[in-house]
């Protein structure tokens, strides 16, 4: 599959009635969204069934119902989050057995409308005891019923990847990534820029904070049933620091003529072995807002001046430059 630099991200629109939810959405506006971001060419969507306990992909197949199939989107989705049917905000439980990634993957066939999903990927390391050898054979058997087109992993770490790699390719990888969050540059970018695994990385903007239009008093009032309210980035000394990394970027957004979200993305995009970003948004405005990155190539000036700004501001962790 060759697929666009960005990807529409689905995360936010399953809703706020869950553990991890965005608050309330707008299902007509995402549904616009989406098929906004279909019509300025981005060619993938990326869900699972647990945003939403169901009702993402429920939205991604009411965006695609009337689209012809030869100008549908790739459509990604995950499994391995199962949720509790008696209470809707119980934290999920993170299930690796056989039997439980074959029930999830019907569903998410029902739900989405579609004959073949076409990257399906174990969403976390299972927590129920089930070895990884024995989930990630069951991925790369649903590959092989021809269920799914390509499978792999998200939220893995580099030592997970050469264990899985062992018993059958890892197509993808989905890491968090951002200016903020780039633990994984360090060993998980390396290993799949080795192994030829597409990375498709979440977050780039960190969950808005990188937007360019997030504040001290928007953090503040977040939604109790928004998971940010609940998070340390956007709260106290850790906020503050974000902020500052994001106005450091208006400089860089000015020269190219694009928002601060847009750099914020193309900076993931720049380093070795990243296929793509996926990118959330919730209307159609939203995705104008970051569109710009899929053309964006930041120089080695541009790269140079964002570390500066990392180092100075000392938000996040992780490698600020792609290893030489």
């Amino acid at each position: 599959m060759h697929i666009t630099r960005v990807g529409f991200g689905a995360w936010a629109i399953g809703g706020g009635d869950w553990a991890v939810g965005w608050g309330a959405q707008d299902d007509n506006e995402s549904i616009a969204a989406i098929r906004h971001a279909i019509a300025r060419g981005i060619n993938w969507v990326d869900t699972a069934a647990i945003y939403g306990l169901g009702h993402s992909e429920e939205i991604v197949r009411r965006a695609l119902a009337g689209i012809p199939h030869s100008q549908r989107p790739y459509v990604f989705t995950k499994c391995g989050l199962v949720w509790d049917e008696t209470d809707r905000h119980a934290a999920p439980r993170q299930v690796g057995a056989p039997a439980s990634i074959r029930h999830e993957v019907e569903a998410s066939l029902r739900r989405l409308n579609v004959e073949r999903i076409d990257l399906y990927q174990m969403h976390w390391p299972a927590e129920d005891g089930t070895l990884l050898e024995a989930y990630w054979q069951t991925l790369l058997d649903l590959k092989q019923e021809g269920k799914v087109r390509a499978v792999g992993l998200s939220n893995h770490d580099a030592a997970q990847l050469e264990l899985a790699e062992s018993l059958g390719h890892v197509d993808t990888l989905q890491p968090p990534f951002s200016l903020i969050r780039r633990g994984v540059g360090a060993a998980e970018l390396p290993w799949c820029h080795q192994h030829q695994t597409g990375v498709i990385v979440y977050s780039p903007m960190q969950a808005g904070l990188l937007s360019g239009r997030f504040n001290v008093e928007r953090a503040q009032a977040l939604p109790k049933d928004d998971w940010r309210s609940r998070n340390a980035e956007f709260t106290g000394n850790k906020l503050v620091a974000n902020l500052k990394l994001a106005d450091a970027l208006r400089p860089v957004a000015e020269r190219h003529d694009v928002s601060v979200a847009a750099v914020a993305v193309a900076w993931t995009l720049a380093w070795p072995g990243i296929t793509g970003a996926i990118v959330g948004a919730r209307s159609p405005e939203q995705v104008d807002g970051w569109l710009a990155a899929a053309d964006l190539e930041l120089s080695q000036d541009d790269m140079h001046e964002i570390a500066e700004a990392i180092t100075a501001t000392r938000a996040g962790s992780g490698p600020a430059l792609p290893q030489a």
